[in-house]
């Protein structure tokens, strides 16, 4: 402990040249992270879950928007690696029309 106390300055940091531990293994989830996706997961399995979750969706056009833009978002994968090749010919004019 007392070398330990030695190698850090008065704020807090490791003095250079004494670096901390290894810290946490790179693709090891947070503990506390972890924990509230178990709790989230409970109490949406004590809510209904699924079945709760459909029903509330289908009860009203803004809830399944909601869905849709915020909820299942969250489960794609952030980062999509994709090579395409297409050959795209267009013909006539492209008129941008604002969103009603």
């Amino acid at each position: 402990m007392e070398d330990t106390i030695k190698k850090m300055e008065t704020n807090g940091r490791f003095v250079e040249g004494h670096p901390g531990g290894p810290g946490r293994p790179k693709g090891v989830p947070n503990k506390t992270t972890q924990l509230a996706k178990n709790v989230i997961t409970l109490a949406a399995d004590k809510l209904g879950g699924v079945e709760r979750l459909v029903e509330w969706a289908k009860e009203n056009p803004a809830n399944e928007r909601a869905f849709w833009t915020t909820i299942y978002p969250k489960v794609l994968p952030l980062q999509v690696n994709a090579e395409i090749e297409a050959n795209i010919a267009v013909r006539g004019a492209l008129v941008w029309k604002a969103p009603s």
